[in-house]
């Protein structure tokens, strides 16, 4: 469990308070979704870069060039 460092700023006296607690359960889960899902977005463009390489090195051409038959 993570430990999270809350900080309250009173703009009114310029007082500062700043807590620490553990995570709840939700935002663990929350934290854990969110990285699970990052790591898929991860993977998925990884992929698809591999993809892309694996064509270009087919056709035998460079990526600037691609760019340019394209654009």
């Amino acid at each position: 469990m993570m430990k999270i460092k809350e900080v309250d700023f009173n703009i009114q006296t310029g007082e500062e308070t700043i807590t620490e607690r553990d995570e709840t359960a939700a935002e663990t889960k929350t934290r854990l979704d969110n990285a699970k899902e990052q790591a898929a977005q991860s993977a998925e463009a990884e992929a698809a870069a591999t993809q892309k390489a694996a064509l270009l090195a087919r056709l035998g051409i460079t990526a600037d060039e691609a760019k340019l038959l394209i654009g």
